[in-house]
């Protein structure tokens, strides 16, 4: 896609870092740093995210994860990993082209904060959510 900017990337229209790359997967370092090392995994071949995936491509794309983060991590002396992929705007996805971030963790205070509001568990709920879900996997 000519207007996005991580084709353009893959196509060399526009520079980057890369630190991984192969017939199908790019990876580059994020232009944002959240975090020193924060690293974008990436299909070459456009899509919009990992909702819109097929099988084959998320293969390829995640195949890919454990490598890199495992060399970031050592290249970066980082303690631990965020490994994020941000789905549709309401979810903080920005750039329309599938993408998978790793972020390395240096402590509290590396500036980085992800949290999460805990509710108490329904049982019976969930129950009929995972029912829900399974139907949906099945279908």
């Amino acid at each position: 896609m000519d207007n996005c900017i991580f084709c353009r990337i893959v196509s060399g229209d526009i520079p980057s870092s890369k630190v991984y790359e192969d017939d199908e997967v790019l990876a580059f370092l994020d232009i944002s740093q959240a975090t020193k090392g924060h690293t974008l995994v990436i299909p070459k071949q456009h899509v919009r995210n990992v909702l819109e995936m097929d099988e084959d491509a998320a293969s390829t794309v995640f195949s890919r994860v454990p490598k890199i983060a495992r060399a970031l991590k050592k290249a970066t002396g980082a303690s631990g990993m965020n490994i994020i992929a941000n789905n549709e705007e309401i979810a903080g996805q920005t750039v329309f082209h599938a993408h998978i971030h790793l972020v390395p963790r240096y402590g509290d205070k590396d500036g980085l904060a992800i949290s999460y509001t805990e509710h108490e568990p329904d049982f019976e709920a969930l129950a009929k959510l995972a029912e829900t879900i399974k139907k949906e996997i099945s279908a």
